[in-house]
Formats: C-alpha cells, sequence, structure tokens
C-alpha cells in the first residue's frame, strides 16, 4: 500500500511517499480503508521531533513510528478479534498511528461510526482537533464570558462553537485573513494584527502559543482557568509545555486555575461529537485537501498557520 514514511527527524522533506506492507488487525482493532486524514498541529512536532522533552516517547533518535497522520476517516474492511461494535463495511472516524496511508489500524476504542451528515474529508477534520477543543472546554464549565485565542485554526473553529453551544459569550483572536469566519461562528472579533485585547475572561484558550503567561493573567477573572492548548513556541527541549509549567507552578499560589491540556480522543468523546455535528450544533471548517502525495506540502502549510480551520489529504 501507499504510504507516508519517514526515518529521520527534520523538515516536511523527511517525507516520503513509499509503497509499505498493507497492516493487519490484531484483537480489539479495526482495519480501515483510508478515505481521508486530517494534518493537526501533531503532526508536524512528531515529524520534526521536537519538543527534545517527548523524544523518550517519539524515539530519540529516529521516530518510533515510521508512518506519519493520526486522524481519519474510512471504511472498515476487517475486525480483529473480540471488536463487538463494528462490522466490515462500516463507515466510521476515529485516530490510528500512521493515517496517511490507504489503510490503518484503528483501536475500537478510538472509533466511532462516521457522522451520516458528514462527507469523508469533514469527518478527517474532526477527531484530533474537535477533541482537544471539547476537553479544553471542560477545564473550564460553566464560563460565562470565553477567549479563544486562536480561533481560526483547525481546533479553535472547533472551540468557539463549542462554547457558543454551551451559552458563553465568546471572543476569538485571530488575523485579518480569518476574521469573517471566526465572526460566520458567532463569536467577536479581536484582530491581532490591529487591535489590542482588552477585557476579563472567565475561560481563556490559548492556542496560538505566543503570548506570555503573565500577559494572559491580566485578562483573566481573579478565579478564571487559563488553559494551554498544544505545544507552540518555546525552546526546544520544552517548547509550549514551558507555560504550561509556570503555571502549574504558579496556580497554588491563587485563585486563578493555570493548566495545560493532554488530549485524547476516545470513543464516548467522538460519539458526543457525533451527536453535536449530526444535530447541526457543530461544523467541521475545512479549508482545503491535498493528495496523499502531496502531504509534505499539507504539513508545510498547517506549521505556517495558514489553515481556516482544517485540512486533509485524501488518499
Amino acid at each position: 500500500m501507499k504510504a507516508i514514511v519517514q526515518d529521520t527527524y527534520g523538515e516536511a522533506d523527511v517525507l516520503r511517499f513509499e509503497d509499505i506492507d498493507r497492516p493487519v488487525a490484531g484483537r480489539g482493532e479495526l482495519l480501515v480503508e483510508v478515505r481521508a486524514a486530517g494534518v493537526d498541529a501533531g503532526v508536524w512536532h512528531l515529524m520534526a521531533g521536537m519538543p527534545l522533552i517527548g523524544r523518550p516517547a517519539m524515539g530519540w533518535s529516529r521516530p518510533k513510528m515510521r508512518v506519519r497522520g493520526l486522524e481519519l476517516a474510512g471504511r472498515v474492511v476487517a475486525v480483529g478479534e473480540g471488536v463487538t461494535r463494528f462490522k466490515e463495511g462500516d463507515e466510521v472516524f476515529g485516530t490510528g498511528w500512521g493515517a496517511f496511508a490507504e489503510y490503518v489500524r484503528v483501536k475500537e476504542d478510538k472509533a466511532a461510526h462516521k457522522p451520516a451528515n458528514l462527507s469523508f474529508e469533514q469527518a478527517a477534520a474532526v477527531p484530533v482537533s474537535a477533541c482537544t477543543a471539547l476537553q479544553a472546554l471542560r477545564k473550564g464549565e460553566n464560563a460565562a464570558r470565553v477567549l479563544v485565542i486562536g480561533a481560526g485554526g483547525g481546533v479553535g473553529t472547533y472551540a468557539v462553537q463549542l462554547a457558543k453551544a454551551s451559552g458563553a459569550q465568546v471572543t476569538g483572536v485571530c488575523s485579518t485573513a480569518k476574521a469573517d469566519l471566526v465572526r460566520g461562528l458567532g463569536a467577536e472579533v479581536v484582530d491581532y494584527t490591529s487591535e489590542e485585547l482588552t477585557g476579563t475572561y472567565d475561560l481563556i484558550l490559548d492556542i496560538a502559543g505566543l503570548r506570555k503567561l503573565g500577559t494572559l493573567r491580566k485578562h483573566l477573572t481573579r478565579d478564571g482557568t487559563l488553559v494551554f492548548v498544544g505545544g507552540e513556541g518555546g525552546g526546544r527541549w520544552l517548547g509550549g509545555m514551558q507555560r504550561s509549567l509556570g503555571g502549574l507552578l504558579l496556580s497554588p499560589f491563587g485563585k486563578q486555575n493555570l493548566r495545560g491540556l493532554f488530549a485524547t480522543e476516545p470513543a464516548a468523546d467522538l460519539e458526543h461529537l457525533r451527536s453535536l455535528i449530526e444535530a447541526g450544533t457543530v461544523t467541521p471548517v475545512l479549508d482545503r485537501t491535498f493528495p496523499l502525495a502531496q502531504a509534505a506540502d499539507a504539513v508545510r502549510y498547517q506549521h505556517a498557520g495558514k489553515a481556516r480551520g482544517k485540512i486533509v489529504v485524501v488518499p
């Protein structure tokens, strides 16, 4: 089968389009024919091997997992022993390591039936980014005023919609190019290229990862919650985790809750998102699709911060 592989860390030119062996579903796993795969920020981190604190898990000198990609949508072609929720022919979405390929193994507890009203391309844009937004918002449940920094990207567009659905007043920080998109999702917009951030918020989701911790705390209510989403910015060793660690150290000395987020993609959250999508409450925002053979270009585009919402690759 065709897949995007790498044997060394680096920029997108380390990714290669090659033939490799087709995987086999193990116990508790599905073998899925990939119809589309999402490009999330984690793809770049695993490709580049950054930040270095993650190398013990990723592989110190070279990637432990050669095939890139995680979030996907496709059709089940085989089920492993013990699988009870799915059968051959089911259309699914979820996560599986090595999704930039024609076939991928997916654990049963990392998959859900594809929303009936979405294409495969739209569904592939959901699992990682929407679960991240959902879990970040849970850190500040019942927040009346929510600020989403990086509101025009993959996680941000979901965060705005989910926060609006909860009844919150939402403000989104983004560039001029994404302002109309974010406003159309129901948020008030702060264009960071020409406007200063003002006011205070019960919950701040910092997805862009560039503002100093002290600056963010000034815009947080006395007992508000600040969630660092992702690991962008920072140095080679800690990356964006530097601010998360700083927040963790400061939290015990005040009422503000400052925390990082390690998101997962459990079946229960995927099913919850499916119900919201089928009800029309949440809709994936797709910027564009790339052929699988051009996955390196897709990763470059995503990492440059150009995407309005999500991008996907298709075999």
